[in-house]
Order: C-alpha cells, then structure tokens, then sequence
C-alpha cells in the first residue's frame, strides 16, 4: 500500500484540508490516525478521506491501516496560521466561524453560567467570586465542549491563556510576550476580548455580554450575561444572569432576573437602555464576529 497526502501542507486554521490518497489493491475500509490530533482531524466520506486542519501548528504522521496490506504512513505538515483579519486582538485561529461551532459555544456558555444559579453557593466554583469571573468560568469550560469541532480548550497556541489583556492587533509574538492570560476583570473583557453590536438590549442573542460603567466606587464595571430563555426551566421567559460581586464581608451572589426585571430595576443605573449613560450597550464575543465571515 502507497499513502500520499496532498498538499503536504496546510495552514492550522481549523478549516483548510489535504486529501488521504491510498494506492492498494485491498478492499477493506482505510483506518485513517495522526500522531497529533491537535494538528487535524480525519474526515472519512466514502472511498475519500480528507484531514482537516486543527489549529495547533506541527508536524503530523497519517497513519493509514487496511486489512489485507501493510500499514503505510505519509507526512503532513500543519503551518502556524496567526492572522488577526479583524485586527481587534483576537488570532484568527481562535475564531468559531462555523455556525454550528457558534451554537455549541453560545449554549454551553449560557448553560453552564445559568446551572451555577441553582447550586449552593458552597458547591459554585471557588473562583467565581464576581462578575467577570462568572464569565471567565463559563467561557473557558465552555470551549472544553466536545460539540466545537474547530478545536478544544486548552490545546490552541494559547494554551490555558484565553483573554486578551494588552491592546494591539495579533501578532505572532504575542503569544509569549504577556498579551494574554488567564485572568481578566470586568473592564478587559468589555474593552479587548469583546465587540460591540448595539445600545439596545433587542441586539442582545443567548451568550451576549452586557456591560456597565460606574461613576465611583472599587468596581467602576460591571458585566452580565445575556442567557435568553432558560435552559433549566421551560418558562417562556428571557433571562438576564449575572453575579453581585463582594461589598464588604458580603460575599455577593450569582442573581438571575428577567428582561423585564431589568429594564424596571430600582436603581436606574442599572437598567440596560439607550438613555442610561452607565450602560455601555451589548457586547459579543470576538470569537464570534460575523464580518470576518465574507472575509475569508
């Protein structure tokens, strides 16, 4: 049996693709593996199999076994792909332009923020201890979700540092000169790892953040998570989800209030509308920018 792949290379943007040419006079179906799976994915269709490229740059061997031959294997070099297309920041590679990589996120995302609502604040994850991270949390396992098929957290260049913490567009250097992190409060999310689509929360879809500026205080930003309808009960309602943060020896909490909670809320400072001028509007995730789409 004789394996050729071609291209030889392909760029790691989780899109591009080489075709498995297998030469053998055996029948049976090809088992197709990589020596990296971070690098590419196998993708079998019949008689062609085709790898698609993961996001993590490298060398892979494909493996090909077939009862009846002998394994062969080829080559397959995955280039680093490091543009920045919208130059906000955010590298191309970590773009989910698939539409049902999008979906995955945005409801992993609303529901892993909304389950830790109805847990005991003993058993929420110690690290959610304000509003950013709220967010953080459900971001980062969110992108763990098997359903993203571009790629999985942490095995993207980035490793373990997900947010953007320094202004600029997206260089190659960036990912070892401190850029980014693990940790980002309220202000960076809104400001380097976010874009805004509107002023009024009707822009607002499942997985969309909102963000509010102080005029005093220790936390001058604060965030929240735009959930839409639940997806723990089945009430017709839209939800809004966010945590209180510390004041004092109060710990705060994670609260969860409808739209129209919201919008009339006591303190008007608060409430998501145009003419509030502590609300910022609603931001969406970099990773999720539809105008990079008729870019590619």
């Amino acid at each position: 049996m004789k394996v050729t792949v071609a291209p030889g290379r392909i760029a790691a943007d989780g899109y591009d693709t080489a075709v498995v040419r297998i030469e053998t006079e055996a029948t049976a179906a090809p088992v197709v593996t990589l020596s990296n799976p971070h690098s590419g994915t196998v993708i079998q269709a019949g008689a062609e199999v085709r790898i698609r490229a993961g996001v993590m740059p490298g060398h892979v061997r494909v493996r090909v076994a077939m009862a009846g031959a002998r394994t062969a294997e080829a080559d397959l070099e995955v280039t680093p792909f490091y543009g920045d297309i919208a130059e906000d920041g955010t590298p191309d590679f970590a773009r989910l332009q698939d539409e049902r990589d999008q979906r995955a996120f945005r409801r992993e995302f609303t529901r892993l923020a909304e389950i830790q609502y109805f847990e005991k604040p003993a058993a929420q994850p110690a690290e959610i201890n304000d509003c950013a991270a709220l967010i953080r949390f459900a971001y980062r396992e969110a992108l763990r979700n098997h359903e993203i098929t571009k790629y999985r957290y942490p095995y993207t260049p980035l490793g373990a540092s997900l947010f953007r913490v320094q202004p600029g567009t997206f260089r190659a250097a960036d990912l070892g000169s401190g850029a980014f992190a693990q940790f980002a409060d309220a202000k960076t999310l809104w400001r380097l790892n976010t874009h805004l689509v509107g002023r009024v929360l009707g822009a607002a879809v499942p997985g969309d953040l909102l963000f509010f500026r102080r005029e005093s205080g220790a936390e001058r930003y604060h965030s929240m998570i735009y959930l839409g309808p639940s997806q723990v009960e089945d009430d017709g309602r839209s939800y809004i989800l966010y945590h209180t943060g510390p004041e004092g020896s109060d710990p705060g909490e994670i609260r969860r209030v409808t739209v129209d909670e919201l919008v009339r809320f006591p303190r008007a400072e608060w409430r998501p509308l145009e003419g509030n001028p502590r609300f910022l509007g609603v931001f969406r995730w970099n990773i999720l920018r539809k105008e990079i789409d008729t870019a590619r």
